[in-house]
């Protein structure tokens, strides 16, 4: 389907999918870990957080969106991109997919939150709809979002069981976003 629709692909759709197809090649040079999550609620969780960004370019692709301002957009799109990729550098071969258990990292943008790589998915996707959004995207954005939060709360029960987690947990307070939550 993307394929199909790549010759319409403007600058901001090549950063916004290569950002989310890096996340996945990465993916496949992990460590195994040491616990994982596979219940059906976060199998659930970790599916529709990897297809919506893709759905939501299909979506955008199909049926013309309103551009709110492109160039802010473009910018956090980029902006979003070097904090994934910072995030993927700092895990390296501990980075997966699913949530698990392979070791604590505590490096790079983890020592400002906890989830850097979700607060970038976060930047992407406010970057992306204001390049160009439709009631449907920002629908498939909030399902994505409430995947994140889910995976997040699923994740940290895991990293709990690291000897380092509860001194790593005191000292960057913040999950998601700085001074929030």
């Amino acid at each position: 389907m993307l394929v199909r629709q790549t010759p319409a692909f403007t600058p901001i759709d090549w950063v916004y999918v290569s950002q989310h197809l890096l996340v996945l090649a990465i993916a496949f040079a992990r460590h195994a870990p040491r616990s994982r999550d596979s219940s059906l609620p976060t199998s659930t969780a970790v599916t529709v957080s990897y297809a919506y960004p893709y759905a939501q370019v299909i979506y955008l692709g199909w049926t013309a969106g309103e551009p709110a301002w492109p160039t802010g957009g473009f910018v956090l799109v980029t902006a979003a991109t070097a904090l994934s990729l910072a995030s993927l550098l700092s895990l390296g071969r501990s980075f997966g997919i699913r949530p698990a258990l392979r070791r604590l990292v505590t490096r790079g943008p983890y020592r400002v939150v906890r989830h850097p790589m979700y607060l970038s998915y976060l930047i992407s996707d406010v970057g992306y709809n204001l390049q160009e959004w439709k009631t449907g995207s920002v629908l498939l954005v909030l399902a994505g979002w409430t995947s994140l939060l889910y995976r997040i709360r699923a994740e940290e029960g895991l990293l709990a069981g690291d000897a380092g987690w509860r001194a790593y947990a005191d000292t960057v307070r913040h999950r998601l976003l700085p001074g929030l939550w």
